[in-house]
């Protein structure tokens, strides 16, 4: 039988625009388990980190998939909003992540980011002042589709491997 797991869509936050640049798999899973490891202690941190992955990251725009066990992800859950900076070559970046979604699979998750995607979207569209910008938002609204060959992927469940 399949582990249950739990995927948790965060955003990576942060004023500083370099730390966008600076995001790797790496640097968010080790804030993350650092900041579990201050909250929930080793207990909470071994809990954690049977099958604790991150799935999928995009530095472009700071979305951050994080895979963990379904009994677990509550401590997770409850130990994001304490990762206060990521790492990388040894600089740190102050940041934090902010949750979006909670979900049993991969294509929940994207179903809702597509729909977080088009909210945003929308209310830069409303802030648009002439008509180049807003030709633009548009055409990004109208991308905003889960294509047939995505949903093909054959990542809608984890493969298995730990």
């Amino acid at each position: 039988a399949a582990l249950s797991r739990r995927y948790v869509l965060c955003e990576v936050v942060s004023e500083d625009p370099r730390c966008r640049q600076c995001i790797e798999d790496r640097a968010v899973g080790l804030a993350v388990r650092d900041a579990i490891g201050r909250v929930h202690g080793d207990y909470g941190l071994a809990c954690c980190s049977i099958s604790f992955t991150v799935k999928y990251l995009n530095a472009y725009t700071g979305t951050v998939l994080l895979r963990c066990r379904k009994d677990s992800y509550r401590l997770l859950c409850s130990a994001l909003p304490f990762v206060r900076q990521l790492e990388s070559r040894s600089q740190r970046h102050p940041c934090f992540l902010n949750t979006l979604h909670v979900g049993g699979t991969i294509r929940t998750c994207q179903k809702f980011l597509i729909q977080y995607n088009r909210r945003q979207l929308l209310m830069l569209l409303q802030n648009c002042t002439n008509e180049e910008e807003r030709r633009c938002v548009q055409k990004s609204l109208l991308s905003c589709s889960l294509t047939e060959e995505q949903s093909q992927s054959g990542d809608e469940e984890d493969d298995g491997t730990e």
